[in-house]
Order: C-alpha cells, then sequence, then structure tokens
C-alpha cells in the first residue's frame, strides 16, 4: 500500500455536522485548524458542501493549511441524480479541492456507494477506477472506501483495491460487528479509521431511553445493555464517554479513531477524554458483561 498507517494520528476530528450549526461554524471551523489533533476527516456531501467550504475558509484565514495539519476527504454521488460513476467521482473531487482551497489531498475516500452495485464501481468507467487514476497521477496519495453496511465494506475491502477503510458505528463497547472488517484489513496491511465510537452520542450521555444506536432506534436489550454498562461505570467511578472512546484507541488493529466535533465544547473537552486512566478493571468488568446484543445497523 502506498499510506503509511502506522503515522496516523490516533485521533482525527470529524465534521459531519461542520455547516448545520450556522452560529458557531466559523469559530468552530478556525477551532479546528487550530487544535492539537492533526487531522480532520470531512466528505463533499457533509452539510450539503459547506463542511468542506468551511474548512477551506478557514484555511484561507490561515493563510493556508498549517503546517502538521491533514484533511481527508471522500467523494459522493451526486445529490441529486444519485450518479456515482468515474466523472461523478472526478467532478466531486474537483468540488472538494475548490471548496478546501487545496491542490491535492493525502486521502480520498469513495462514500456511501448505496446508489451503484459493487460491480458498477468496479468496472471500467466505474468510481474505482476513477480513483486509482487520481492515485497513480499522484493527486492523491491514498484511496479508501468509507461506508456503514457491514456486509459491503467488507467487499470492498477483499477487492484489494483501497489502501484504507472507515467503518462507523460498528466497533465500539457495544457493539463489535466490523470485527471481520478490521480483520480483513489488517490482512491487507490497510489503514482503518473507526468513526462514531459512541455510537451517535447513546455512550456519551446519561439518558438512554428512547435513544438511538447509530442512525436507528435502539432495541430493548441494546438499551439494557448499555444501562449495565452505566451501572459499571458509575460503580467503578469511571468516564463512559471516555472509556468509549478509548475502547477504540486501545485497539491495535484501529490506527486512527474519528471523533465527530459538534461544538467548540466537545473539541475543548476531547483532550481530557483521551487521556482519561481507564482501568483494566473496567476492562475486566465489560468483558464479563458478555457479548453484546445485535447491532441494529445491519
Amino acid at each position: 500500500m502506498t499510506f503509511d498507517a502506522d503515522h496516523l494520528a490516533p485521533v482525527t476530528l470529524g465534521t459531519t455536522v461542520l455547516g448545520k450549526r450556522e452560529s458557531a461554524n466559523p469559530e468552530l471551523a478556525d477551532a479546528l485548524l487550530a487544535s492539537p489533533f492533526p487531522q480532520i476527516d470531512t466528505s463533499n456531501v457533509y452539510a450539503a458542501g459547506q463542511s468542506e467550504k468551511l474548512l477551506g475558509d478557514a484555511i484561507g484565514r490561515a493563510g493556508g493549511l498549517p503546517a502538521g495539519k491533514t484533511v481527508f476527504s471522500k467523494v459522493d454521488q451526486h445529490p441529486e441524480t444519485g450518479r456515482f460513476d468515474g466523472d461523478r467521482v472526478l467532478r466531486s473531487f474537483e468540488e472538494t479541492l475548490e471548496r478546501l482551497r487545496l491542490d491535492r489531498l493525502p486521502l480520498l475516500h469513495l462514500h456511501d456507494p448505496y446508489t451503484i452495485t459493487f460491480a458498477e464501481a468496479m468496472a471500467p468507467g466505474g468510481a474505482v477506477e476513477a480513483l486509482t487514476r487520481l492515485r497513480d497521477e499522484g493527486a492523491v496519495d491514498a484511496i479508501g472506501i468509507a461506508a456503514g453496511t457491514r456486509e459491503l465494506v467488507e467487499r470492498y475491502v477483499s477487492s484489494d483495491a483501497f489502501d484504507a477503510v472507515l467503518t462507523h458505528n460498528r466497533y465500539t463497547l457495544v457493539d463489535r460487528s466490523a470485527e471481520r472488517i478490521l480483520q480483513l484489513a489488517a490482512e491487507r496491511d490497510m489503514a482503518v479509521f473507526n468513526a462514531a465510537p459512541f455510537g451517535g452520542g447513546i455512550l456519551a450521555g446519561s439518558q438512554t431511553r428512547g435513544a438511538t444506536y447509530g442512525y436507528r432506534p435502539a432495541s430493548p436489550e441494546l438499551l439494557a445493555f448499555i444501562e449495565r454498562l452505566h451501572t459499571t461505570a458509575a460503580d467503578l467511578g469511571v468516564d463512559l464517554t471516555a472509556a468509549a472512546l478509548q475502547f477504540s484507541l486501545r485497539e491495535p488493529r484501529i490506527h486512527s479513531t474519528v471523533v465527530g466535533i459538534y461544538s467548540l465544547e466537545r473539541l475543548q473537552d476531547l483532550p481530557r477524554l483521551t487521556e482519561t486512566q481507564i482501568t483494566e478493571e473496567f476492562w475486566s468488568a465489560v468483558g464479563e458483561l458478555g457479548t453484546p446484543p445485535p447491532s441494529p445497523n445491519d
């Protein structure tokens, strides 16, 4: 592979919501660039392009991408037609560079290829061929697959076409369904990004009633398991939010954990979450809770 996974920072800042909360966005974009965390993840489709644009505006205000900072992005289907062929990949990449005010990227993912079949993506003139061309021409250093549906991600990883994979909501304190993805990626020496370690927020708060896991309603069984986690953490004096993040950070097959930054407060609290000491007693207690219930996401 052409991407040095071992030199990735353990935490990547996610910007899914950047552009959705108007009042704080410019300030938050500036703070992302100024933070001690060197990697930022965005996408052509986040906030209808506003995530990339706000980051690009911040890069402009900073006089260019600060030294040591890295921005990763993703190509997306056409927002109106769903078209996701090779031409769309190239145009999506052009849009991304224009918004970010950059001339190249270290990593570019194929993002949520749900409007096309795997065969269409891999065919001549398809999305993967276009991504490979961008890598071969030096426009990007590496290409990845970033999606949710587990079996689809496994298929793309097994194609041997990619340098990296981003999975989300599927390797957390309460969900190990990405286990095969991690194994397949490790066998191929791929860089692994694990996004949404809080399961969409359910592991980062005290309330679980009526909550969702990922993007779907959490089952009663899952909610009961999470309640037991809360009780275990409280009994042992452990911050469950910090533990949820560090569950991902301590997995050796994961090279970087993508944490969604929705506010200045979350960004400012992130160093504490990464540095909080989690006892081995807690990890042992988590193991004693048994296998988590099936995930609602696949």
